[in-house]
């Protein structure tokens, strides 16, 4: 099965370059490959507010060997995704995270067995308080995964707290580690450093991790869970550099 998959993913492009590297024009910072501007796939200039971002994208491109990689390249899709697709319509991402806000993760509890309770409360009771203080959002716990309906004037405070994120690159970078998280709550506290990388990838897995420490570990879970966990670090890096 691998070597049938194997053989029917497409062939990545040949390296056309020997340089990759940064250019300061009008208060932004191109990435440059040998000297000529590089392009987004909607053939939009490839520009970023910073130049620790724009060193990020070098060092990625400049890392490629024979063939140009985007498995390999976070930063570099993440980017693409901000100039294309989130720049012009910041108002759809945000509307697609605060949906998140209505069902998120750390709302839905086990009652048992008491050792998976403890770790979800350890791991997300923070998460909760930090928006409860910080933003003045109260959200309802449930047991299992019955839909419990959240406050409006709650979910409202997230909203909020995401619509002051400006940068198209940020909120990217956000939606990203939503996506991954599968809560933007944690994203949140993440982003505003309540929580570290790894306790925020942590507590996005704590189920996860409960089952594997009763049942044994999967490989291939692992495997993905770290191919995962690589583009989430991506993107928080990200975040701190679109925001400097």
């Amino acid at each position: 099965m691998r070597a049938a998959q194997a053989g029917m993913k497409p062939a990545l492009p040949k390296r056309f370059y020997k340089q990759a590297g940064v250019e300061e024009r009008d208060g932004q910072f191109l990435l440059t490959l040998d000297g000529r501007t590089a392009k987004t796939p909607t053939k939009q200039v490839l520009a970023v507010p910073s130049r620790g971002l724009a060193e990020a994208l070098a060092e990625e491109w400049q890392g490629q060997g024979a063939e140009i990689d985007p498995s390999t390249m976070p930063i570099t899709r993440i980017v693409n995704s901000a100039i294309d697709g989130v720049a012009p319509r910041q108002a759809e991402v945000v509307d697609d995270l605060v949906r998140y806000a209505g069902s998120d993760l750390v709302y839905y509890r086990a009652s048992d067995p008491e050792r998976l309770a403890q770790s979800q409360d350890t791991a997300w009771n923070p998460v909760l308080d930090w928006a409860k203080d910080i933003h003045g959002a109260r959200f309802t716990l449930g047991e299992g995964v019955m839909h419990v309906a959240q406050p409006d004037e709650a979910v409202a405070a997230i909203r909020k707290a995401i619509e002051g994120i400006k940068s198209p690159f940020a909120l990217a970078a956000l939606h990203v580690m939503t996506t991954l998280s599968g809560s933007v709550l944690i994203a949140l506290a993440h982003a505003a450093q309540q929580l570290d990388v790894d306790q925020a990838w942590a507590a996005a897995h704590v189920d996860e991790l409960f089952q594997e420490s009763v049942w044994g570990q999967d490989y291939e879970a692992m495997e993905r869970r770290h191919r995962r966990e690589a583009d989430f670090k991506a993107a928080s890096m990200l975040y701190r550099l679109a925001i400097q």
